[in-house]
């Protein structure tokens, strides 16, 4: 069964763009455009993982839905135009895993809701590439069977690349997603992380440096 995941926005092109890219990720994605097509939604189906809600919607707002979706345990991130500190107070407040605000770029969306997914337990399998097993659900790694130890942010940094083989990631995305995108450390925190992940796993060859833009791990599908 795939991890499913409802998309409450509606503006139309964002709407499809997050279910596209939830598509792509190997996600079920459901899509409504107002917040009183999602109570009815809800009311006969469920069976989500996570909701992305944007605040402002026709007729029930993000705000009305989150205690409906909570009772449901449903997690919430809202992907929303509130830029304001007090929205992003109550929404954090009331009870939303996290609160993204527009306009975003889609890999913060996939990273942010991997990690409310990994609180909540849901739907992860152990990742395996090469030799190197990753246990979500337990945060070890095993090489040839022999676990390895990782700092956590070396483990979420292993994960990032996991989840995103094959596709460039430049060093501020990493530091955004590592540590949060206001975070205003330097990148080359970034390149002692990865150097010891590839020293740790034998990767030297695996994680490869891209000249001027950041990292990409590369392995066949």
């Amino acid at each position: 069964m795939k991890t499913r995941i409802l998309v409450i926005e509606d503006e139309e092109a964002i709407n499809n763009l997050l279910c596209m890219n939830l598509e792509a990720a190997g996600y079920e994605a459901e899509a409504c455009f107002d917040g009183n097509e999602a109570s009815r939604l809800l009311a006969q189906d469920h069976a989500f993982h996570c909701a992305l809600v944007d605040v402002m919607l026709p007729g029930r707002d993000g705000f009305e839905l989150l205690p409906e979706l909570k009772n449901l345990g449903i997690p919430v991130i809202f992907l929303t135009a509130k830029a304001d500190l007090p929205s992003k107070v109550r929404g954090l407040k009331d009870g939303a895993e996290d609160y993204i605000v527009k306009p975003f770029e889609m890999l913060e969306v996939m990273v942010r809701l991997e990690k409310v997914l990994a609180r909540y337990r849901t739907g992860y399998e152990s990742i395996r590439i090469l030799d190197v097993e990753i246990d979500e659900e337990k945060h070890v790694v095993k090489k040839g069977g022999q676990e390895i130890y990782l700092k956590p942010m070396e483990y979420e940094c292993l994960l990032i690349f996991a989840h995103h083989k094959n596709k460039a990631l430049t060093r501020e995305q990493l530091l955004g997603m590592l540590w949060g995108i206001e975070y205003e450390g330097e990148t080359r925190t970034v390149d002692a992380h990865v150097g010891r992940i590839r020293k740790k796993l034998g990767w030297q060859d695996v994680i490869k440096t891209i000249p001027r833009i950041g990292y990409r791990l590369e392995v066949e599908d």
